[in-house]
């Protein structure tokens, strides 16, 4: 039988920015953007934060109502991304298949270190108590046969603790828990589910999988064999993940867009993100996505194929900017916008050349893309910005590839997929 671990590192963002910043230790102190730009989300609260009501992903005007006193930080990136790869590294001296979900969350495969490290919970001990003395950090893991049962474990009992869930004690632990607490149960799903009764994850378990596959297609299978014990999937080996898909970035603007002028201004800040993005990892998109929410949240996404795969800052701008043009009706301002680049292909792969695009003035336009690179990352972003951004410095102030929010992977990624249709096929 297997032993696998989920490690879920506390707080992670908060806990991190409260070792650089001691004094503030006891207050209420949030991890999001800037508050005074109105933008950004919780990323992560400390545990004075979560007991006055703040939650993950509430706006930060919400938390200022929830906790009048709270302190908010802004996120570091490089700081999480150090200390989720010196975590890895503890992780390294147990097992090679590691699996991470997020920069603080891994699920670990120490099936075959057991006959030399011990059982499972003695493993995780030793795991909770080197992060802790070496990280200066808390960890919360799952320790079970199986991947889903990890995870649950670990969000289980917080902060700083230990769950095991066996094949003899599953039924008292986690059947009688919410359906909500299983992964991928979101709030959609759950309201199918309780509208047939289903309202415990043991409710979920003892369904009947037809009725399931009924309601929520193949995904209702998915739940079933999770609520059962029955993942099979494989916890990934360490560094082997699968291909980025695409690389975007949105931004809710400090103000609302009221005309063209503004829109294409934000554009041209996100594209710019997304190009130094696509270039930093080796990659050339063929699709150009733009999404647009209205003042009353309302709002659409749109894509289109573009002549040749592209990481140029100004070519992901135009075509952003053609399709907003043709999609967008002024009726109301527009509050949020959002830039993607999708079927992403290596940056040096042949493409077919065209009448409409000049290869010269194309060349150019990499070269000073890569030079205006070069500059930001020794002398910071805002040493040099497209003329464009001194029409409105309020909506440019943002730096939008630093401050973009990290987000976890899915559990469907990888092979994870595969192996719960495999399953679903027995």
């Amino acid at each position: 039988m297997r032993t696998i671990l989920h490690s879920d590192m506390n707080a992670f963002y908060a806990s991190v920015e409260l070792l650089y910043h001691p004094a503030l230790h006891g207050k209420p102190v949030a991890v999001g953007g800037d508050p005074e730009l109105r933008h950004g989300i919780v990323l992560a609260k400390s545990q004075e934060a979560k007991r006055c009501g703040v939650k993950t992903g509430m706006a930060l005007w919400e938390a200022r109502q929830c906790c009048p006193d709270i302190v908010f930080v802004p996120p570091h990136y490089d700081r999480y991304m150090r200390f989720s790869h010196l975590a890895h590294e503890i992780y390294a001296d147990y097992t090679d298949l590691q699996e991470a979900f997020g920069l603080d969350e891994c699920w670990l495969d120490v099936t075959d270190s057991a006959e030399v490290k011990g059982n499972g919970r003695r493993i995780a001990e030793e795991i909770s108590e080197r992060i802790k003395f070496e990280l200066g950090v808390t960890v919360s893991i799952g320790v079970s046969w199986n991947k889903i049962f990890a995870k649950f474990g670990s969000d289980y009992k917080k902060p700083d603790a230990i769950t095991e869930i066996t094949k003899e004690n599953y039924r008292q632990i986690v059947w009688p828990q919410p359906v909500e607490d299983l992964l991928y149960v979101g709030r959609a799903t759950k309201r199918k589910l309780h509208t047939v009764g289903i309202h415990t994850v043991g409710d979920l378990a003892c369904a009947d999988p037809v009725m399931l596959k009924s309601l929520l297609g193949k995904m209702g299978l998915v739940l079933y064999v999770f609520a059962n014990g029955e993942d099979q999937t494989p916890v990934a080996k360490e560094r082997t993940h699968a291909p980025v898909k695409s690389i975007g970035n949105g931004m809710t603007a400090p103000r609302d867009l009221v005309n063209e002028e503004d829109v294409s201004l934000v554009v041209y800040l996100l594209a710019e993100s997304v190009g130094a993005r696509l270039r930093e990892h080796g990659f050339a998109g063929s699709v150009i996505e733009i999404a647009v929410r209205d003042c009353d949240l309302y709002g659409f996404t749109r894509q289109k194929k573009i002549a040749c795969p592209t990481n140029v800052t100004g070519e992901i701008a135009e075509a952003a900017m053609a399709i907003f043009r043709e999609n967008y009706i002024w009726r109301k301002p527009i509050r949020s916008v959002t830039v993607r680049a999708s079927m992403l292909v290596p940056d040096d792969a042949p493409w077919q050349t065209s009448l409409f695009v000049d290869p010269q003035k194309r060349e150019k336009l990499m070269s000073l893309d890569a030079a205006v690179d070069t500059i930001r990352r020794r002398f910071g972003y805002h040493v040099i910005q497209r003329g464009l951004m001194l029409k409105d410095t309020r909506l440019s102030a943002l730096d939008a590839k630093n401050d973009n929010t990290i987000h976890p992977h899915s559990y469907m990624e990888r092979g994870n997929r595969v192996g719960i249709e495999e399953l679903l096929t027995v």
